[in-house]
């Protein structure tokens, strides 16, 4: 169960709070604000989920909480006092890093541009984030393109998979630039939080090791360094040839399924979920490969991540996308326990499975995974 964790505003208390050795502070400065200016303040990660906000006094403004190590605090200027979500994603934001101690956030105009002073984990974010400026600006823009397609061009796989092409071609220059940074950065907490970015397009075991292995004990020893350690050991156990990892959940009637009992099949086994853009994007491909291949000994179990509570989401975009294979889910989000099992930290995902039970292949996306179909079902 996700832990929420207050966050006060104190406004009147001094800057010497900060010295309490668990605790964070946040002071703003704005320039000009309009009369009604709010912050709203947002922490989003498996061990809390915050939102908090705070009017802008005399250009002012304060947060402070406590946070078990480096934390992304997300930061929204809402100049007018309008709401944080009238007009949809805010146009005025800003990532920040907290740890223990005072982060200062100077506003001249606009929360994106400001002047941003405080902890060595901020000063290394910063330096982070200016190296993936602008690969990350275009993926951002190949994935908007993609949001703001009609729906009879989100389906068209011509079309899906050449913004799919170009959105990858960015990103494996992301992954190059991340590598590098680590390699040459041991002792930064972004080196681990790169290696991990990498591991989401591809979790090449080995490599990621090698990578992992290279950071400091500081580094290693953190609650993200230590929960990768245990990724990386869930993914030795599906690299490819080992026998795929039973498990069993729910389908969409509720009656149990087990990955077993496809033996005898090639299965793709495909994580996804209704509120992953890029899954969605990818169901279309899919679709075609299991209609292609369906009656050679070929079919899909779809391992859902949606959340609890939305299981009517998951059952519409399996009828909206048409996916007309066997669906399971235990709606736990990214807890589901088919996904740790398989050690997924991105979606989609996905393994071949061979009739034998052993894993083929992995991360098929696209034309790939017709080609691989092909290969082995001609």
């Amino acid at each position: 169960m996700i832990k929420k964790t207050a966050i006060a505003l104190l406004l009147s208390l001094p800057v010497l709070a900060s010295a309490q050795s668990d605790t964070y502070l946040i002071v703003g400065k704005i320039e000009k604000p309009k009369e009604k200016s709010q912050i709203y303040l947002s922490i989003r990660n498996s061990k809390m989920q915050v939102l908090d906000s705070v009017d802008v006094k005399d250009g002012a403004f304060q947060f402070q909480g406590k946070v078990d190590g480096p934390t992304a605090v997300f930061l929204i200027y809402d100049h007018e006092h309008e709401g944080r979500k009238k007009n949809g994603a805010p146009s005025d934001a800003l990532t920040i890093y907290v740890d223990k101690g005072q982060t200062t956030v100077h506003i001249a105009d606009s929360i994106k541009n400001a002047s941003v002073k405080g902890t060595a984990i901020q000063d290394q974010y910063s330096q982070y984030a200016q190296l993936l400026k602008t690969v990350n600006s275009e993926m951002n823009r190949v994935s908007a393109k993609f949001r703001n397609s009609t729906e009879e061009q989100q389906k068209d796989t011509t079309y899906s998979n050449a913004l799919r092409n170009e959105y990858m071609k960015y990103a494996n220059e992301k992954s190059a630039l991340q590598e590098n940074y680590a390699k040459n950065n041991p002792a930064s907490y972004f080196s681990l939080q790169a290696i991990q970015d990498i591991s989401y397009q591809d979790f090449d075991v080995v490599k990621l090791e090698g990578l992992y292995n290279k950071l400091t004990a500081e580094i290693k020893n953190t609650a993200a360094g230590q929960s990768f350690a245990q990724q990386i050991a869930a993914a030795k156990a599906t690299t490819i040839g080992s026998s795929a990892p039973d498990f069993t959940q729910n389908d969409v009637n509720d009656k149990p399924v087990k990955l077993s009992d496809f033996k005898g099949k090639y299965v793709l086994l495909d994580f996804w979920a209704s509120w992953c853009g890029p899954c969605r994007a990818e169901n279309p491909n899919v679709v075609a490969a299991f209609q292609k291949y369906k009656d050679k000994n070929f079919t899909v179990l779809g391992v859902s991540l949606d959340q609890p509570g939305k299981k009517e989401n998951w059952l519409q975009a399996i009828e909206k996308d048409q996916l007309t294979w066997t669906h399971v889910s235990d709606l736990q989000f990214w807890n589901n326990a088919a996904a740790k099992l398989y050690g997924i930290r991105s979606i989609p995902q996905n393994y071949l499975i061979g009739p034998d039970g052993k894993i083929l292949a992995s991360n098929l996306r696209g034309e790939e995974l017709h080609r691989k179909l092909e290969e082995l079902l001609k």
